[in-house]
């Protein structure tokens, strides 16, 4: 059914046709609808058999979820930024024990300074957790992405983060189709778990592991997650039959077969990405997309493959590895290693900087020249940089340097549009 809505609603909609069994449930922007409105379905007996749980944090939220999964119940919640940050201990906790708990990350930067708006910092400072990470582009991905989700989770018995860009597509409004109940039951079956507490038969779960098997016990992880590289494209290709849509997999291309320069990125800023393509295009430069949608488990292969045809690469990040540069550039350099390929790093759209069809469409042309640096950061204010740095040079107490960078931009916080 063709239905007009919010992003959040849209996969608000979609989780509860999976008949979660437990909902966990603590309000943070902008993830906030999404559970307002799975627990108003719960309210009103539109979602049935299922125990929505306010907690009193995110660490809460996630330490319930686990206990709920170890207990047999399909297990749901979503969380951002700061909240995710709160609950890694129990992040960490849920795939160690091969918990299949689903979870949307709804991307936010994360502080200090305080930022509400969107990057990529916080799922992919869990990187290494243990969940695997799926990317959406758009909201449809993103309600699709869900669905799959709870079956890739179940069948492997690993968490599973379902990544949306925060507000650009949770409080954006489209046109969403959403599937019935008999489809979503025809795909997605019962949950049967591989490992539960019952009092009938007792085990223990979470047990201490010493040096003699903690690296076997990780490796496992590490394994599950290769056999999750299989599966995912697999049941993108079962999920087609059902619904009849092309969603989800391992990555997508956009007019690379004939390209010599590929753009790589993940998220809700491949549309403009590719909006921008199509004008480069039509002036003759050969030039394509890259998009990922599996973050974790990386798909070294099949990134390997988009791009054994091209000259150069530049990966897109919203995310910024301090000290380093790029995130998934490092994993793309990974893929390619040999190649002989010239890889650039672009870092953009922090805290929700905005990314414009211009700035990209300079960009890619000094890309296609070879004329970028290892590493750049679009459209950086370098002027009030500078101006701080050179504060801090010349005075030792210089005081905060956000609060003294707003006062050069000619404010004293951050304005909402």
């Amino acid at each position: 059914m063709l239905k007009q809505c919010e992003g959040s609603h849209a996969v608000a909609e979609a989780v509860a046709l999976c008949r979660p069994e437990v909902i966990c449930a603590y309000p943070i922007s902008p993830q906030t609808h999404i559970v307002e409105g799975l627990g108003e379905m719960v309210k009103s007996g539109e979602l049935k058999d299922c125990e929505f749980i306010n907690v009193e944090s995110e660490f809460a939220a996630m330490s319930v979820a686990i206990g709920s999964s170890a207990a047999g119940a399909r297990t749901y919640t979503a969380t951002a930024s700061q909240g995710l940050l709160f609950m890694v201990e129990a992040v960490y906790n849920a795939s160690g024990l091969g918990l299949p708990i689903v979870m949307t990350v709804a991307n936010r930067a994360i502080g200090a300074p305080i930022n509400i708006w969107n990057d990529h910092s916080d799922s992919l400072s869990q990187r290494d957790c243990g969940w695997i990470q799926l990317f959406a582009e758009t909201n449809q991905e993103a309600l699709d992405l869900h669905i799959q989700a709870f079956k890739l989770a179940e069948e492997l018995s690993l968490p599973v983060m379902v990544c949306m860009d925060g507000f650009i597509l949770t409080h954006a409004y489209e046109r969403a189709d959403i599937p019935t109940q008999a489809q979503v039951d025809d795909f997605l079956p019962p949950y049967e778990p591989r490992q539960v507490l019952d009092p009938a038969e007792p085990v223990s779960i979470g047990a201490m592991v010493g040096p003699e098997a903690f690296m076997e016990v990780r490796y496992l992880a590490h394994a599950k997650q290769m056999q999750a590289l299989e599966r995912i494209p697999q049941l993108a290709d079962e999920f087609k039959k059902v619904f009849g849509r092309d969603t989800g997999g391992l990555t997508h291309t956009y007019k690379a077969d004939d390209a010599e320069t590929i753009v790589i990125a993940m998220g809700s800023v491949l549309g403009t990405i590719k909006d921008t393509v199509d004008d480069m295009r039509e002036a003759g430069h050969k030039i394509g997309v890259l998009g990922i949608t599996s973050f974790r488990p990386f798909p070294l292969v099949a990134v390997a493959a988009a791009l054994k045809n091209c000259k150069r690469f530049l990966v897109l990040e919203k995310s910024l590895a301090v000290g380093s540069g790029g995130i998934v550039a490092t994993d793309v350099r990974m893929a390619v290693t040999g190649m002989g390929l010239k890889g650039y790093t672009v870092v953009a759209g922090l805290g929700g900087r905005a990314i414009t069809k211009k700035s990209l469409a300079t960009l890619f042309e000094k890309a296609g020249r070879d004329e970028l640096e290892l590493v750049t950061f679009l459209d950086l204010d370098w002027k009030v940089v500078n101006r701080q740095l050179e504060r801090e040079k010349q005075t030792r107490r210089s005081g905060p340097a956000a609060e003294a960078m707003l006062r050069d931009l000619g404010t004293v916080a951050s304005k909402i549009a």
